[in-house]
């Protein structure tokens, strides 16, 4: 009996650059989903005076981050390469870090936020010159998606820590 083999990949990027893509692509993954975790954390466990304002947003931002991990892993599967989809990978990728065991005061965790956004937009940023010399408009694009709404998310949540 034939084995059956998918035909190799041929779209115009070649294999060396989709694979530093798609490890970049598995950061910014494990980034998304460890900023995703915590600010669920966040919204579960936020209390004071801010409470009903700080819960909604917190909602608002973890669904965003939420629907953005589908498209990152779908993507580095387009590349040819495994998503990362365990804690333990995700842990070892991701330079943003874990929440705190013990929730924070409200304005604290919005200063954990603004960090986490920023960390994730680094991530994002420092793949975008490898997509744009292999040519790898889809990844480009995702990856201008993705900076746009971590530095609006960033200021935005700043504006709240200012006096």
């Amino acid at each position: 009996m034939a084995k059956n083999t998918a035909p190799a990949i041929n779209i115009g990027i070649s294999e060396k650059d989709r694979a530093a893509i798609a490890k970049g692509l598995s950061h910014l993954l494990a980034d998304t989903y460890t900023l995703y975790l915590t600010t669920h954390n966040f919204h579960w466990n936020v209390t004071g005076p801010m409470f009903n304002t700080l819960h909604t947003m917190f909602m608002t931002q973890y669904t965003e981050l939420w629907t953005a991990v589908d498209p990152i892993a779908e993507r580095v599967r387009s590349l040819g390469h495994p998503a990362p989809g365990s804690y333990a990978q995700f842990g070892k990728l991701a330079s943003v870090p874990d929440a705190p065991a013990k929730p924070p005061k409200a304005l604290e965790m919005v200063r954990i936020l603004v960090q986490g956004h920023e960390a994730v937009a680094r991530t994002a940023r420092s793949l975008f010159p490898l997509a744009d010399k292999a040519g790898d408009e889809p990844t480009a694009d995702l990856l201008t998606q993705r900076l746009t709404v971590h530095e609006q998310t960033a200021w935005m949540l700043r504006s709240l820590l200012e006096e």
